[in-house]
């Protein structure tokens, strides 16, 4: 009876024991969901999700093949926008060169297909940023920072109570700073060097367009000074002036005030809001770079230093930029047309006279000798000097008119005649030869008489020449052909 009991027992163990293990090495087989009956999700919508998985997760190239297949296939897809910027994000999020410039092609396709959309606004951004990203030192290449100012004053055009804004504004302020520092270190080293005519040009650039540059107070300093050199002190007094009113906590504003009251000019008193806006700026907080950070700003190529010393309050500047500023309209006095525009020095001072056919030679000179010491009277602007044309006759001259083969024959009040000789120089003294002529004709018969003296000399030493020539052209025949 025992042994049936301890028989029964170690048989429903081994019962028990056998469908332990296959519970454990049989798992039961999902369903597919996808396929089930109950499963409504639409197939767009899944492959939407899968592939923003892979791109969270850093399968770029992954998710970018189910963003596009999904647009491929269903191109009436609620997704459809979603995916396009899908696509734009991982190339930006992937970083590079070339997938940032995908980045910002996807970008504004997707503004240009869907505009209306609330994403617009951050496809807008995201074009700025990515410029923003690309942007070198302000020493190197400025083509990045310049695309970076216009995609975000386009954004705050477009978009100015987008909630982004305030952000987009704070980018701009740190490009502008990068920027302005580019043209002023420009401009104090022409500064230092001594030519004011390019300081002032640039100089010029970053006073009027960047205000809210930090070193704007040197910039008008310098430009003061430069002007104050030229001995125009009425337009020093203007870039004195603005660092009084504008800049009133800068170490420069005492001595700004002691230029104007040596000038005799009128201190102009702070402007409160530029007040307010730099004890705002003193007081805003500003990120700092760590000591460990500190030695790879030497190798690091992008702008560091001017993102954190730009400002942190005030509005930027909003308007496209326009170089109508030129270093060859800067120093230059008069209101005289002058030759070159690229040339600087004094040599290039030149006044453009113009002298019209049938006007009299001794107007022209009169109007050279009008015209200011070092001067050159000049036609067009090959700066060829030019003979004023001969004076047309008059009655009291006497001159014959001749064939166009000889000379002008000037006839004296005696009666006597002399052939000129045809060179430029006769022709611009015909005038002041017929005044002398009038004038004292005593003096004019004698001249003729030697003119004619020199002119039968010069007649006979031709001939002379001639005979020589035929008598050397005989010899040599003789020598060639002996009869």
């Amino acid at each position: 009876m025992r042994r049936i009991l301890l028989a029964a027992m170690a048989a429903f163990v081994l019962l028990s024991v056998t469908q332990c293990d296959a519970q454990i090495f049989h798992k039961k087989k999902r369903a597919n969901k996808s396929t089930s009956a109950d499963n409504t999700a639409e197939p767009d919508k899944i492959l939407y999700n899968r592939a923003l998985r892979d791109i969270k997760r850093g399968r770029h190239e992954v998710g970018r093949l189910g963003m596009q297949t999904l647009i491929n296939t269903y191109p009436d897809s609620e997704y459809l926008a979603k995916a396009k910027l899908a696509i734009a994000d991982s190339y930006y999020k992937e970083a590079g060169t070339a997938n940032m410039t995908q980045a910002i092609n996807g970008y504004k396709d997707f503004i240009v297909f869907f505009p209306f959309l609330e994403e617009a606004s951050y496809a807008q951004l995201q074009v700025a940023m990515a410029h923003y990203r690309q942007m070198e030192k302000p020493d190197r290449d400025r083509s990045q920072a310049k695309e970076a100012e216009t995609e975000f004053q386009t954004f705050l055009q477009k978009y100015p109570k987008d909630p982004l804004a305030p952000q987009a504004e704070q980018r701009l302020r740190e490009v502008q700073e990068l920027l302005a520092e580019g043209d002023y270190r420009i401009g104090y080293y022409y500064y230092v060097k001594g030519d004011r005519r390019a300081a002032a040009a640039r100089l010029l650039s970053v006073a009027n367009r960047y205000p809210l540059f930090t070193k704007s107070d040197k910039a008008l300093w310098m430009l003061g000074d430069i002007f104050e050199k030229s001995e125009r002190k009425e337009v020093a007094s203007l870039y004195y002036a603005q660092i009084v009113r504008n800049y009133p906590l800068s170490g420069l504003a005492g001595h700004a005030k002691d230029k104007l009251k040596s000038f005799g000019v009128p201190v102009p008193q702070a402007d409160p809001s530029k007040l307010a806006w730099q004890q705002a700026e003193q007081s805003a907080p500003r990120p700092h770079t760590t000591l460990v950070k500190r030695p790879l700003a030497l190798v690091q190529s992008g702008a560091g230093r001017e993102k954190q010393l730009a400002a942190r309050t005030g509005q930027p500047n909003l308007q496209p930029e326009a170089d109508n500023t030129s270093a060859t309209d800067i120093l230059t006095g008069g209101n005289q047309s002058r030759i070159g525009g690229t040339g600087g020095g004094v040599g290039s001072t030149a006044v453009v006279e113009t002298v019209t056919p049938g006007t009299s030679a001794a107007a022209a000179g009169s109007d050279a000798a009008s015209s200011p010491e070092g001067t050159t009277a000049l036609t067009g602007a090959s700066g060829s000097e030019s003979s004023p044309p001969a004076a047309p006759s008059e009655p009291n001259s006497g001159t014959v008119p001749t064939s166009p083969d000889t000379a002008p024959v000037t006839t004296s009040s005696a009666g006597s005649t002399a052939a000129d000789p045809p060179s430029s120089a006769g022709t611009s003294d015909s005038a002041p030869k017929a005044d002398a002529a009038s004038s004292d004709p005593a003096q004019n018969a004698d001249g003729t008489k030697a003119e004619a003296a020199q002119d039968a000399s010069q007649k006979s030493s031709d001939g002379d020449s001639k005979k020589e020539s035929s008598s050397k052209k005989k010899k040599g025949l003789r020598k060639v052909i002996p009869w």
